[in-house]
């Protein structure tokens, strides 16, 4: 009994100084990747819920959020102390239409977010007033928020024409009262320079106390190709490739689901997207999107089970026929694979930064792109929230 105890306890060592070790030395954010599951509720939170217009007239705003969440995500995810990242979405168009609003619930399973987004496409609309103050009332009382007090709640309302003031709804200034009361800030993104669509926007924004800025039609976003996108993005495949699901076949069966989502964004995302997004995973706030829950490496490095309480049957399939010496030398196999990618995504993820920041500098800051506008914008609210960014968005 007690050579099987030493046996268990040499081997969570191992698995963890494998995960963990090369990191001690270098940044507490690679360590908080992968170690202390049990403690991510004590993170700070970032809840943020992105209303969009899919009407036909924002089909380069909707590319643009496709192409760029995953460097907002980074960007949101960058504060000190490095916050649990939650996003959802908010579609809307107007009555008569397809749909007059679609939700995507708050969730840290950004891959799962991200797939649903890549179904949205720019159709339906055609005259000036949207279905604004429903697609507003489902993002405030339609999401499941953070209860923490502390936690950072915003919504960034994206669209080009103005609320419909006729319909017999619930209206903006009730509802961002509403989301006052529940610590919501609300900011707002005018694509386009619409004149109708100006003084409602500005007033829903200070109302909401948030912040209102216009970007061009098609977004206004940052879309540099980096000479490291293709290899971030291969790495980041395999990083994917790390992970292990364990649990009751309903545990199982879910996180299948985020692993399809996963491979549906490799099979139709951008390059350049799938590369942000490596970038995310392989930093401290990526850590809850890259793994999910119930992933096994993890679990067992950082103690929060042993490999031999777990029933045969909740294994992972290509665990099973293996012997307890097999399954060990496994886990730490992938270990050691997740850690060397990771390191590598990290080093080319500081090669693509300077590149990216080189390229800024000479088109002269683009201080009103809307990656720059957001940074600012949540920097600066955020930090009442106790939250510290940098001066730097991510690209």
């Amino acid at each position: 009994m007690r050579t099987k105890l030493y046996a268990i306890a040499l081997f969570t060592l191992t698995l963890g100084a494998v995960l963990y070790y090369p990191h001690l030395s270098a940044t507490t954010q690679v360590s908080q990747t992968t170690v202390n599951h049990h403690i991510t509720a004590e993170k700070p939170r970032v809840d943020v819920v992105f209303v969009l217009d899919t009407t036909g007239s924002m089909s380069g705003l909707i590319q643009t959020a496709k192409d760029k969440i995953w460097s907002i995500a980074t960007t949101m995810a960058s504060a000190q102390p490095t916050p649990e990242i939650r996003i959802g979405l908010v579609a809307y168009r107007d009555r008569g239409d397809q749909y007059v609003t679609r939700r995507v619930d708050l969730s840290s399973d950004l891959d799962s977010v991200y797939a649903a987004l890549m179904d949205f496409k720019a159709e339906g609309g055609g005259d000036t007033p949207e279905s604004v103050n429903q697609a507003l009332h489902d993002a405030v009382h339609g999401m499941s928020w953070s209860q923490d007090s502390q936690a950072y709640r915003v919504v960034f309302l994206v669209g080009d024409a103005p609320p419909h003031m006729d319909y017999n709804e619930v209206q903006y200034p009730q509802i961002v009262t509403d989301a006052l009361d529940k610590g919501i800030v609300i900011n707002t993104i005018q694509c386009g320079e619409e004149s109708a669509t100006v003084g409602p926007w500005t007033q829903i924004a200070s109302l909401g106390q948030g912040n209102f800025f216009q970007v061009e039609q098609a977004g206004g976003a940052i879309a540099f190709t980096t000479p490291y996108d293709r290899e971030i993005a291969d790495l980041s495949a395999r990083l994917d490739d790390t992970r292990l699901y364990y649990g009751s076949d309903e545990e199982k069966a879910k996180m299948s689901e985020k692993v399809a989502a996963t491979d549906k964004l490799h099979a139709g995302a951008s390059l350049e997207s799938r590369a942000r997004r490596g970038v995310f995973n392989a930093a401290a706030g990526g850590r809850a999107n890259l793994l999910g829950e119930k992933e096994l490496v993890s679990a067992v490095a950082s103690g929060e089970i042993q490999l031999d309480e777990i029933e045969a049957e909740a294994l992972p399939e290509a665990l099973q026929p293996m012997a307890p010496a097999e399954q060990e030398a496994y886990l730490v196999g992938l270990a050691s694979e997740r850690n060397e990618l990771q390191q590598q995504i990290r080093d080319l993820s500081e090669d693509r930064d300077s590149y990216l920041a080189k390229k800024v500098e000479e088109a002269g800051g683009l201080d009103d792109s809307l990656d720059r506008q957001i940074h600012d914008a949540v920097r600066e609210q955020a930090g009442k929230a106790g939250l510290e960014y940098g001066e730097d968005a991510s690209y």
